[in-house]
């Protein structure tokens, strides 16, 4: 197979479409007869092959057909670890033109060690009911361990799918709107992950809203650029699979090297005109906290949508991470707010274009005493500021409603719920945990608390996480960046708040990375946060401290609350509680 080393062009030359077909396999089938494609550049940023449109839909037939001649059916499901490279792509659209469901999982960078990924990969091969396996290369000595005892037709890695003679008299199958598309497996933040069954018919519908509303994709001169994982829903649905169904080249930089590079990203946007490129805020704080080389030539003038999602957002870093990009010529506001999830295939909402961050500054003891979202500017009051998420995106509708399903007003925080076209079939071979979030006039409950403000979302935490003292509704994100602002030495994710019943009484704990050695500069550490909990957020918390790296992240890398309470109640981070 030739590779070619050239980037494909940014301009398909075909009349843009936006998502309008029955099946992802027709929508490659268009986007080949045009010039775009997707790039794949090394961690630092050499591109190591182009794949055109027009070479995908051929290899990826070719692929199909592979997997049919193995005794795969249509329906059938493929666990494939989503490297972000062109074998995932040809084989993830393989199954597309098959009519077998390829079920992505992660790779084991937001890990622990290698039992606990193998034993998550594992739960989802299990839980997909897999009849084939592929394991990239990078990992391939750990494939007897993840597949050992499964009954499979397949398991090895793409080199070996490869070498499998094609049946000639294999016929693909009719692809259907109703069909199974793929299965997105849930971060796991507060359980172990579930498969999201997402059908053809909802992953267009969310294509469509994207590309059309949501990032207002021109007819000529956009491109995305994206280092975001392709086994999380942001990665895959918003940078791999929308762009094709609207014929956008993509520039894939590898998930497992951002973070020692995460530069590399900002030098791709600006080296190849990207105008569309997405973060959680991590990825921001990652390049705030290491600028560039002054040798590093960037110009962000191009970035015209630089989203957020995937995780509570945090003004005050993308606020700093504008101040000091705004000399490579990033504009602040290019930033674009959404909420989304798996659940909906990817997006729910979008702000408004052009417009940047707007915020929402309120009483936060009013909103933790009686759910009431005031604003306020007072210097005397504990202050919450929140992140406007934008409209729910058209043909989808949402609600706020209290514990007892009444719809709440505007500025009333309560439950999230959802409806539309996006939706998940459900999660699969999961009846009744389906039956607990989506009811039969098609309403989701997220499991999100927010409230409403303009017709905008405004998203404030994760009903699981919530922590309940004394009538007092407190977010552990609250305590959680109070801490990392407070203490030069804490980075993102280095804090994580919970409650724990000890002794019949509700106790909140703050598990601490801690890289300072000194007894005395611990125990000040200790000392001086749990003081600042009792005076800024007014409550006691037990701060202990645990070793780097060693708070619980799910694949996406968000902190895992629940994770982390049951380490401590265990006693895996070597003392007992």
């Amino acid at each position: 197979m030739d590779i070619n080393k050239h980037p494909t062009p940014t301009d398909s030359g075909l009349k843009r479409r936006f998502g309008d077909f029955v099946s992802l396999s027709e929508a490659l089938d268009y986007a080949a007869q045009g010039k775009s494609g997707i790039n794949f550049y090394s961690a630092k940023g050499v591109l190591l092959e182009s794949l055109p449109y027009s070479d995908l839909r051929q290899q990826a037939i070719h692929v199909a057909k592979q997997l049919l001649t193995l005794g795969l059916k249509k329906g059938d499901r493929l666990a494939i670890v989503a490297e972000s490279d062109s074998d995932f792509s040809r084989i993830f659209f393989g199954c597309q033109y098959a009519g077998i469901v390829p079920a992505p999982m992660p790779l084991p960078v937001a890990f622990a060690g290698k039992s606990s990924y193998i034993n998550t990969l594992r739960g989802m091969i299990e839980n997909s009911s897999a009849k084939a396996v592929i394991i990239p290369q990078t990992i391939q000595s750990w494939t007897r361990e993840i597949i050992e005892k499964f009954p499979l037709l397949f398991g090895g890695n793409p080199a070996q799918l490869k070498e499998i003679k094609v049946n000639s008299a294999i016929e693909l199958p009719v692809i259907q709107a109703d069909d199974l598309s793929y299965l997105q497996f849930s971060s796991g933040s507060t359980r172990f992950p579930m498969g999201v069954a997402v059908t053809q018919k909802a992953c267009l519908a969310n294509a469509h809203a994207i590309s059309y509303y949501g990032l207002a994709v021109k007819e000529t001169g956009d491109r995305c650029v994206s280092w975001l994982p392709l086994y999380h829903d942001m990665g895959l649905v918003g940078f791999f699979l929308t762009p094709m169904t609207c014929q956008l080249t993509i520039d894939l930089l590898p998930t497992r090297d951002f973070a020692r590079r995460p530069h590399v990203w900002l030098d791709l946007i600006s080296r190849n005109k990207g105008t569309l490129s997405y973060s959680p805020s991590f990825g921001y704080e990652l390049c705030t906290r290491r600028m560039p080389s002054s040798t590093l030539e960037l110009d962000l003038s191009s970035w015209r949508a630089a989203g957020i999602g995937g995780d509570m957002i945090r003004s005050h870093i993308l606020k700093q991470f504008a101040e000091q990009y705004q000399k490579y010529g990033f504009n602040s506001k290019a930033f674009v707010a959404s909420y989304g999830m798996a659940e909906a295939t990817l997006a729910l909402s979008f702000a408004p274009l052009g417009e940047g961050l707007k915020t929402d500054t309120i009483d936060l003891p009013l909103l933790e005493t009686t759910g009431i979202a005031k604003p306020s500017n007072d210097p005397c009051v504990t202050t919450r500021t929140f992140t406007l998420c934008g409209p729910i995106l058209p043909d989808h509708e949402i609600e706020i409603r209290d514990e007892n399903g009444n719809i709440l007003p505007e500025r009333r925080a309560g439950s999230i719920y959802v409806r539309g076209p996006s939706l998940m079939k459900g999660y699969f071979n999961k009846e009744k945990e389906t039956e607990a979030v989506l009811d039969k006039e098609g309403w989701l409950k997220t499991g999100d608390l927010g409230y409403i403000l303009n017709n905008e979302i405004v998203i404030i935490g994760r009903e699981k996480d919530l922590i309940i003292i004394n009538g007092r509704n407190i977010w552990p994100q609250d305590l959680e960046w109070a801490a990392e602002h407070a203490f030069n030495s804490l980075r993102s994710r280095d804090v994580a708040v919970f409650s724990v019943d000890k002794n019949n009484q509700e106790t909140v704990v703050a598990l601490v990375q801690c890289r300072a050695i000194d007894e005395s500069e611990r125990k000040r550490l200790q000392e001086d946060m749990t003081s600042l909990f009792r005076r800024q957020n007014g409550v006691e918390v037990s701060v202990l401290l645990v070793p780097p790296h060693s708070l619980p992240q799910t694949s996406s890398g968000k902190l895992t609350r629940a994770k982390a309470r049951q380490m401590l109640l265990k006693g895996e981070f070597g003392f007992h509680f």
